[in-house]
């Protein structure tokens, strides 16, 4: 049997998609599931036309692979992984390559990569994005770790990947958890990004006549200008579809209780740890979970009250507040991801460069959008740029947009619609602006009940007030 240029563990649909898209682009692949039916059954579906192999045990599959060895792993994150691991040293040899391609945490590829390193192989965190589609037709692609490792399984990645006009969406991120870092910080801002959307289409909903198909042609308009990208497309689409028994809108049969996997929870957890405020994502999560509470909101809604009346806004008016309000929220939170990203590269000594990273996610990933070419312009044209509210371009469309922006999360208190994202992003966008913020009055009650000193404007030093006599 002829050595296989990668193998790949893990056959959910996301492993089978990236197996299926790394032999469509000439390399081959050996493939190993725990349970061996399916490893049979994907071998046999693809049929003998691609060159992929299946193995029916760990050992099989290193066997197969020629050297240095190279390995994704595809399955669940957490403890799934370290248990591979265990099972899958003993048959490697010093200089091998495992690659791990889910959503594990940060932390825990730091952790795996100097057990690994310890022993003389090689690991490369790398987080994948784009979902399924994505998988088989071209992700974003973020590998971190030893950088000798990704040259040599560059080649792979590379070709996979999706591709833009200036290059494929995959680079090497960085030392270490880079690669996952970066894919946890990329799934934070999708958080908000989804939240956003939401939002939006729920003050549409409550506040306008218009149906979910009329909807979904607003989407698709405002999907040909500033705010281009993957999730505007997707809402157009899912606002659009019927369901087939109903013929009602799909989205009006679905339960309002939304799910999720962690990797947002982690990003705020982090950004909590780092002391960088990342509000829009902080919101999407907590209204996850408040989304979670179904039973309790169904019981609620019907003894707390909220607005029986509320001003009107022209329907022409509130359509164009609702897009610039949209797109200044979103960059609001892209600032928010980055300036995360650029205080973990300094404490975790990353060295990220915030522009490629942009560059990457512009193909491929579920946070693909037009406004990633202007924030890629504006790293690279200052490297050093210590948030992207500073960049000339935003400072003119956060300018242009901020009237229609508060106008919106008025109009949306007036009607008692919930707007935590859009309100979290304006609350970043008028801190950051602030030259003073009332923290002051918070250091003098520390000071009063604790004696924790505070900071004087018109002089140095640390300074404690006995504040009673």
């Amino acid at each position: 049997m002829s050595q296989q240029d990668i193998g790949l563990i893990g056959l959910a649909v996301m492993g089978e998609n990236l197996a299926l898209n790394i032999a469509n682009h000439g390399f081959s692949v050996a493939v190993y599931n725990r349970t061996a039916e399916r490893t049979r059954a994907f071998v046999e579906r693809v049929g003998p036309g691609r060159n992929i192999i299946g193995t029916y045990s760990l050992a099989e599959l290193v066997a197969a692979l020629e050297r240095p060895r190279r390995i994704i792993l595809m399955v669940k994150a957490g403890q799934p992984v370290d248990d591979v691991l265990i099972q899958l040293r003993p048959l490697l040899e010093p200089g091998d390559i495992v690659i791990d391609g889910g959503n594990s945490y940060f932390k825990d590829t730091e952790r795996r990569a100097e057990e690994m390193a310890a022993v003389g192989f090689r690991y490369i965190g790398t987080g994948i994005s784009g979902g399924e589609e994505g998988a088989l037709k071209g992700p974003s692609i973020m590998p971190g770790g030893p950088r000798e490792a990704y040259e040599l399984v560059a080649p792979i990645l590379t070709r996979i990947a999706a591709q833009v006009a200036d290059g494929p969406c995959c680079t090497h991120i960085g030392p270490g958890g880079a690669g996952h870092y970066v894919k946890m910080v990329h799934n934070g801002i999708e958080y908000g990004d989804m939240q956003l959307i939401a939002e939006v289409y729920d003050i549409l909903r409550r506040g306008t006549r218009l149906t979910a198909e009329e909807m979904s042609g607003l989407f698709n308009e405002w999907n040909q200008g500033e705010l281009n990208s993957y999730l505007i497309e997707i809402t157009a689409k899912v606002l659009a579809y019927r369901d087939q028994e109903t013929g009602q809108p799909l989205v009006d049969l679905i339960l309002d209780r939304a799910g999720q996997k962690g990797t947002g929870k982690w990003t705020s957890q982090n950004a909590l740890d780092l002391g960088v405020p990342i509000p829009t994502i902080d919101a999407a999560i907590w209204s996850r979970n408040m989304s979670a509470f179904k039973a309790e909101r169904v019981k609620a809604s019907e003894v707390l009250a909220g607005p029986t009346a509320w001003p009107e806004m022209r329907l022409s008016r509130l359509l164009d507040a609702l897009r610039h309000a949209l797109y200044a929220a979103k960059i609001s939170s892209y600032a928010q991801g980055m300036s995360l990203l650029r205080v973990a590269s300094q404490e975790y000594g990353y060295n990220l460069n915030l522009a490629e990273i942009a560059r990457i996610w512009k193909g491929g990933c579920i946070i693909r959008a037009r406004l990633l070419d202007e924030i890629q312009a504006a790293f690279t044209a200052s490297p050093d740029l210590p948030n992207l509210l500073l960049a000339p371009p935003f400072v003119d469309a956060l300018t242009a947009a901020q009237e229609d922006w508060r106008a919106v999360v008025q109009q949306a208190r007036h009607m008692g619609v919930p707007c935590p994202a859009l309100n979290s992003s304006l609350d970043y966008y008028d801190s950051y602006r602030r030259s003073r913020l009332p923290a002051n009055l918070i250091q003098a009650q520390r000071d009063y009940f604790g004696a924790h000193t505070y900071e004087r404007v018109d002089r140095p030093g640390s300074f404690h007030t006995e504040w009673q006599e």
